[in-house]
């Protein structure tokens, strides 16, 4: 299969590439790495990453921002990070992906456990996880020619604890291979409308 994969070079990215690469032909996505740029807050920066990158088999989301921060503090502003990328952002790979994703071909977004596990300073960012999630689940019995679409939920990863862990005390870590193997599950199966939690 011909794989795009949007945020390669990200912690999941990086580890969904290199599960998919041996037997796969891997096409990296980033706003500035990668074999392509792309900035998915942009609907243009998509559309020419797509024409640049011409038709795959799959597209991987492994990316989106969203701000972590107390509720009495999230301004709209703020709350736009997460909307704009991770909400919108992922949609929109999907909306522009369509006509260049094969016949049976399949879209992989990413969400968080924090829309189904709340955390401290994480509204904003469950937000967005739930709406992608929603999306996911209502795409699935609309899109055209046999194209899935799932999207995983990781759990925080072990090797972003020193970035994420104080948000998530208690919390048990993922590794990052385990998280990666919920992205082949989607590509390489069968399934559409799931949300593959790795807790």
């Amino acid at each position: 299969m011909r794989i795009l994969i949007v945020g390669a070079s990200g912690t999941i990215g990086r580890a969904v590439v290199g599960k998919l690469e041996k037997h796969h032909e891997v096409i990296c996505a980033g706003r500035s790495s990668g074999d392509v740029f792309v900035d998915i807050t942009s609907v243009d920066s998509i559309q020419a990453m797509y024409e640049k990158v011409g038709k795959v088999d799959a597209v991987v989301s492994a990316t989106g921002k969203a701000h972590f921060g107390p509720l009495s503090e999230l301004t709209p502003e703020l709350n736009g990070i997460g909307i704009e990328s991770k909400l919108k952002g992922q949609i929109h790979l999907v909306l522009a992906g369509m006509d260049y994703v094969n016949d049976g071909g399949s879209f992989t977004l990413t969400t968080g456990i924090m829309m189904d596990d709340p955390i401290l300073q994480g509204a904003s960012a469950a937000m967005a996880n739930g709406g992608v999630k929603a999306f996911v689940k209502a795409a699935a019995i609309e899109l055209p020619r046999g194209i899935r679409i799932n999207s995983v939920s990781p759990n925080v990863i072990q090797e972003s604890l020193d970035k994420y862990g104080a948000f998530f005390p208690g919390f048990e870590a993922v590794p990052v291979q385990r998280v990666a193997l919920a992205y082949q599950k989607s590509i390489e199966g069968v399934q559409t409308g799931q949300n593959y939690e790795v807790y």
